[in-house]
């Protein structure tokens, strides 16, 4: 086989020394204890307070919202994280992630109104 010197072997040029690699491989380690934590702080919620908290539909809202609420704090870790978004500036985060947040909020919204249009009789099939 020959050798070609218009092909670049880019493996060869990352300018990473070991430093680097310990930071990066840190910052990797780092953010999968933090997104397990979170996962198992959901996991533990939903396990333990699911049995006690049924009747309480006030007490178990708030757990549902506060699994939401974990949940897209999870997702906008990952999107900052992997997706190097942590790197930019903040008005360019916000320009991201402000669309995705208020369209959740907005969904919120929407499915506790009907919710509750529901429970107190305004709601579907209701005469």
């Amino acid at each position: 086989m020959e050798d070609r010197d218009d092909i670049i072997e880019y493996s060869l040029y990352n300018h990473h020394n070991e430093e680097e690699g310990k930071k990066i491989r840190k910052k990797i380690w780092r953010t999968t204890l933090i997104l397990t934590a979170i996962t198992g702080f959901e996991i533990f919620m939903g396990v333990n307070f699911s049995k006690g908290l049924m009747e309480h539909s006030s007490a178990w809202m708030w757990i549902k919202l506060l699994y939401v609420v974990l949940t897209i704090g999870k997702a906008a870790f990952i999107v900052i994280v992997f997706m190097h978004l942590g790197d930019e500036r903040k008005a360019m985060k916000y320009c991201i992630l402000a669309p995705y947040i208020l369209f959740i909020i907005y969904l919120f919204v929407i499915c506790r109104h009907e919710g509750l249009a529901v429970i107190w009789g305004g709601g579907y099939g209701t005469n």
